[in-house]
Parts: structure tokens; sequence; C-alpha cells
């Protein structure tokens, strides 16, 4: 098989990897690949998406940044699958809606709203966008073994960052009147967050029987203050701790 285009990558370089970590952020691949194994290294590097290989519990595990959003996620599920990966498990950052959550907990997505845009050219909105039931243990199961505050429930995933998720801090401070009121309306249909890539990874995985799951650091709190470093390094230190975690856990069961 050639190279898929947008990841640079092919069979042979991926050696057999069944198992995908997706951060968003090029920048945060390294960290969390080195982290699980100081042996991993970089097999491709091409606009948004950095892939690290390294190995857990002796099984080859990819770690693959997707950029942010659904578009450029659904990209690398594509590609990822055709290069024989069958569990994805996103590890990303987050805003909390619910006030009992506080920054540094990991959220757990056990389904997503479909906000995304992108999740719809795989199925209609009727479809529902789940993790699986597995990877929603494990990442319980890992949560609960480092004493590491956790939530479990639904996710906001959104198309935009800003007006998506009622932000009155974009350039024209203007929020359409379609997302007025819109956070509010979560909080008390009890969805805990929220993010940009979950509903799109888990409607994707969902429809092409693979295993996918989500699991976010909270880095600020939705009408709270600006996102600062400390915070940032809190949430994502959370969710990458965690999702190391889990994903040991799925590597042993399998």
């Amino acid at each position: 098989m050639e190279k898929v285009y947008h990841l640079d990558l092919d069979v042979r370089s991926v050696r057999g990897a069944a198992y995908a970590m997706l951060p968003g952020d090029p920048a945060r691949v390294e960290k969390i690949a080195t982290g699980f194994d100081p042996a991993a290294h970089e097999i491709g590097y091409r606009r948004e998406f950095r892939t690290f290989l390294g190995a857990l519990e002796g099984r080859p595990v990819l770690v693959t940044s997707t950029g942010i959003g659904g578009p450029s996620t659904s990209i690398a599920v594509e590609e990822l699958a055709h290069l024989g990966v069958r569990t994805f498990l996103r590890v990303g950052t987050t805003g909390a809606i619910q006030p009992d959550i506080a920054i540094g907990d990991v959220i757990v997505t056990s389904g997503a709203v479909r906000l995304d845009g992108a999740s719809t050219h795989y199925a209609p909105l009727e479809y529902p966008a789940v993790a699986h039931y597995e990877v929603v243990g494990a990442l319980v199961g890992a949560a609960q073994e480092l004493a590491c505050r956790y939530h479990v429930g639904v996710t906001a995933s959104s198309a935009t960052f800003y007006p998506g998720e009622e932000r009155h801090d974009s350039f024209s401070g203007y929020v359409l009147r379609h997302f007025q009121g819109s956070t509010e309306e979560w909080r008390r249909l009890h969805v805990l967050n929220y993010e940009m890539e979950s509903a799109t990874l888990l409607t994707m995985c969902s429809v092409m029987g693979l295993r996918g799951g989500c699991v976010t650091g909270v880095v600020n709190l939705v009408g709270g203050k600006a996102i600062g470093g400390s915070d940032l390094a809190r949430g994502e230190d959370s969710a990458i701790r965690v999702a190391v975690a889990a994903l040991r856990r799925l590597v042993e069961a399998d």
C-alpha cells in the first residue's frame, strides 16, 4: 500500500499498530509518546498531522495529532483506519460547563452532542455519537487507579471555538442568536463540557465498526477567566495520565 496522503505514513512505517492516541496539538505528540515509551520516535509530520510510534506492553501504539476540529480529525481517523488502527482514543483539553467540575479534573465522554458538522458526512444527525463501552470502562478504571477526579457524561462537540461555545471574547464580540443561551441550555441538559473533536471521532468509529473514546482535561470553566498556562498544564497532564493508563488496560485485555 502506498502512503496515505495527509499523514504521510504507510503500513510498513506503523509496524502493525492497531491502537492510536489522538491529541489535537502536534506539540503534544512527543510528550505523550515518550512518556510511555522513551524510545518512541517520529515517523511522520505533514501539516497538522504529526505521528510518533512507540510501544505499550509490547504492542505498537501510534500517537497522531489531528489538529483542531472535525474535518481534520476525520482525515486522521480515515487514514489511520486504512493503515490498520482499530482503537482510537482522543486525549485533549476542554472547557467545563457544569459548576461542580474543577480545573485539572478529567472528563470521560460517554456520548457527544453533534454540533460539529463533519460527522453528518458519515451518518445522519439521528445517529448517536457514543463512545465504545470498553474504552469508557478503561478510562474510568484508569482514573480511579490514579485517584484522579473524573466525570462521565455527555460532551457538546462544537464546530467552532468562539460562537459555537457562546464565547464573547471573539473579534466582533457578537454571538449569533442561534447560540445565545445555548450554554445554559446544555447545562440544564446535564452536558458536562465543550470541545471540538469527539462527535466526529465517535460517530466515525461507530459507523466503521471501530473502538473510539475520548478523555479531556479541564483547562477552563465556561464564563470564567481566560485559559492560563498553569491551568492548561494541569488539565493536559491529567488527561494524558488517564489516557495512557486506560490504553494500557485495553492492550492488556486484548
